[in-house]
């Protein structure tokens, strides 16, 4: 198993238990006693995430233009799958400049937008019953600058570039860049002739655009919620049908579900949310010229700063679950000594 597979199986069995320390509070009203544990934080973790999507969300608000929004998906083909699962950082990131190269190099030409466009790009690794699926969703604002900085060119409204060109550009980059990663010679010969997926699609404007994708930025591969029953060495969880839209279940043995699950993590420091273009950190002032072309102000609000967790903890009040009376805070718990890293 791979080192970030165990360390993710550790922190999300220790997660909020006393091995990760946390807070004892006492109710004098009642004489209860209630443990409040620290969370792993682990960005695998189904517990851990609740919150972060919405966090994310607020801090897209200064990069969000008041045009139509498009969603574009780059999908990798399931002979390119054994080799991404194996070759996990080489293949994702891959996939990401293969991709956003492909979208900027075609969005230039006249014959579409013509100019220079922005994107934020997603990596997600799932489908709904917990499948191997690699694959990268790019949110894109309905248009581009120019280069001379001059003009906003507007996308019309239900199209922004054509898929079956994007697609051969997408195919042929990954196929130039598994070359220079010395990776070609494990891909079947078939892989080149097939036709790639990708899919173009309007979502709306800005926020909800952005409402759209918050979600498949800290979702995990599966919540807790969907999990219906352990029992016996089987797990049950349920599912939504893509085609269907209905829900359905898969019964898999404990250790299935376990791999299937851990396909999912990434390597240890992989960056999954991606800028580019436009949105750039290095083109926020071509950004802000497509805001003032637009419109739009280009004030800037600052980012809140993230509380520790023991001050988290403090500042908030705990009630009482058994009263509804406050509680006070009468013992840290400290964590558990770390046990040794994994070796590789």
């Amino acid at each position: 198993m791979l080192p970030s597979h165990l360390a993710a199986m550790r922190a999300i069995e220790q997660c909020r238990t006393e091995a990760l320390g946390g807070h004892l509070y006492y109710c004098a009203d009642c004489d209860e006693s209630w443990y409040s544990y620290h969370s792993c934080r682990n960005r695998h973790c189904p517990k851990c995430q609740q919150d972060a999507a919405q966090t994310w969300l607020e801090r897209q608000h200064d990069l969000r233009l008041p045009v139509p929004y498009f969603l574009v998906t780059f999908t990798l083909p399931q002979s390119l799958r054994s080799l991404a699962r194996t070759e996990q950082k080489a293949v994702y990131n891959l996939l990401f400049r293969s991709a956003a190269q492909s979208l900027q190099q075609l969005a230039q030409d006249s014959r579409f937008v013509g100019g220079q466009i922005g994107m934020v790009g997603i990596l997600q690794t799932w489908t709904r019953d917990l499948r191997y699926h690699p694959h990268v969703h790019f949110l894109v604002p309905g248009g581009a600058l120019s280069a001379d900085g001059q003009r906003w060119l507007r996308a019309k409204n239900h199209f922004f570039v054509h898929v079956k060109p994007l697609s051969r550009l997408f195919r042929g980059k990954m196929l130039d860049g598994l070359r220079k990663e010395k990776l070609l010679a494990q891909v079947p010969d078939k892989t080149w002739r097939q036709d790639w997926v990708v899919d173009c699609r309007p979502v709306g404007k800005g926020e909800t655009a952005l409402k759209y994708l918050a979600p498949y930025v800290f979702r995990v591969a599966l919540s807790n919620k969907r999990i219906l029953m352990v029992q016996d060495g089987q797990v049950t969880f349920r599912y939504q049908d893509g085609a269907t839209k209905r829900q359905r279940t898969c019964t898999l043995s404990a250790e299935a579900f376990i791999h299937r699950f851990l396909q999912h993590v990434l390597p240890r420091g992989f960056v999954k949310v991606r800028y580019y273009g436009l949105l750039a950190p290095g083109n926020r002032k071509r950004l802000a010229q497509a805001k003032c072309l637009l419109g739009k102000t280009t004030a800037t609000t600052d980012e809140p700063h993230a509380k520790d967790e023991d001050e988290s903890h403090d500042a908030k009040e705990i009630i009482c679950p058994h009263c509804g009376q406050p509680m006070v805070l009468v013992q840290r718990i400290h964590p558990r000594a770390r046990c040794p890293p994994y070796m590789t």
